[in-house]
């Protein structure tokens, strides 16, 4: 988390609140998953269903799925006929999301992929609309090149984590993933073939098109 708690918690106050059963996932992951911070919350869970909203977004691609959230969350912003794939490498989370997926009213417009997201998007067909990476942080740049030229013409990359709780500028943090973060980092800023902006919502948000 970037900004002070005070802040966060001030414009979580001031967004639409979650459904009853996001609320009651969210509760859910806190209390039985690890890494319960990895949660993607009230206000990025809005974020994200008002960018898949606003691009009309048919496909949609999500590398990690965690327990469901931001699919769901996603989901509420497709148009008709609209569908999400969304990859996951833990089956245990796999299983929470599939649960609540099932739950909601997007269960048919969400699918579930267990495994290497790496291996999944080498299966998976076609240009997608929005992609939205949030998987482990050391394949970001692979997953960054292996989906940049597969963005559908208007379509947009968000990547999450991308200030990294404020690492990315401790240069004493020489850590696997505060280094995969940089990387990543300073490849959408030297590369010309995007336009990008990095958001401080939560714990960094960077969006990217293609040129």
């Amino acid at each position: 988390m970037i900004v002070p708690d005070e802040i966060d918690a001030y414009a979580e106050a001031h967004t639409t609140p979650p459904t009853e059963l996001l609320a009651a996932l969210a509760e859910e992951t806190k209390a039985n998953l690890r890494a319960p911070q990895m949660l993607t919350g009230a206000v990025e869970g809005r974020f994200l269903e008002l960018l898949v909203y606003a691009l009309g977004a048919k496909r949609v691609l999500e590398l990690g799925t965690y327990s469901g959230y931001s699919s769901i969350s996603m989901a509420a912003g497709l148009p008709e006929g609209g569908h999400i794939d969304t990859c996951e490498f833990d089956e245990t989370h796999a299983e929470v999301a599939r649960r609540y997926i099932a739950q909601s009213p997007y269960g048919d417009r969400i699918t579930v992929h267990l495994g290497p997201a790496l291996e999944t998007i080498e299966k998976l067909e076609g240009e997608f609309d929005f992609v939205f990476v949030d998987a482990d942080k050391e394949n970001y740049v692979n997953y960054y090149e292996a989906l940049l030229p597969r963005l559908a013409d208007g379509g947009l990359m968000a990547l999450d984590n991308t200030l990294w709780s404020g690492r990315v500028l401790d240069d004493s943090d020489d850590s696997e993933g505060t280094r995969a973060i940089r990387a990543i980092n300073e490849r959408i800023a030297s590369d010309d073939r995007v336009t990008s902006v990095m958001l401080t919502v939560r714990d960094g948000i960077t969006l990217v098109r293609r040129r």
